[in-house]
């Protein structure tokens, strides 16, 4: 079952982030704590949402994300920042289920696309999402801006 998270579900959502993290060789970069999530998701503006996968009550999987938007379409999209389900629940239909609410959403709201990033060497994640139509948009490259090099341009005069 998918359903929309709730502030029970942040010390859950938050031990999926850490799961994920771990499995991505970067456990050590986890800053987020619950109280950071539990504010983001349940905060007085949200600007972030969540959705659960759940089976037999216990939590096995979780998509988070927010709005983007093109300019080219003039219209918002989802960025799934991202789906997670527990290596013990995979298998089962939860990640498909979650994509398939977030793309229920964009249709249901007018939204032009749903994206997300995939690490290059995530085979398992990659062959799933091209199984469901998805197409790595490779005439992108990411950037990212953090830490001190955020900083220093962020206090530029």
């Amino acid at each position: 079952m998918i359903r929309t998270a709730t502030p029970d579900d942040v010390p859950a959502v938050v031990a999926m982030i850490r799961e994920l993290a771990v499995y991505e060789k970067a456990g050590h970069e986890v800053l987020a704590t619950e109280d950071d999530l539990h504010r983001a998701l349940f905060g007085e503006r949200p600007a972030v949402f969540a959705h659960i996968a759940e089976s037999g009550g216990a939590v096995e999987g979780f998509a988070l994300w927010f709005l983007n938007f093109s300019t080219w379409q003039g219209v918002h999209g989802i960025y799934l920042e991202d789906l997670y389900v527990r290596p013990e629940a995979r298998g089962r239909g939860h990640g498909r289920a979650l994509l398939a609410e977030l793309a229920r959403i964009c249709v249901e709201r007018g939204y032009g696309r749903l994206e997300w990033s995939v690490l290059n060497w995530n085979a398992p994640a990659i062959g799933f999402y091209e199984s469901l139509g998805a197409r790595p948009q490779d005439e992108w490259t990411g950037y990212r801006l953090t830490g001190a090099p955020l900083t220093g341009l962020g206090t530029e005069r």
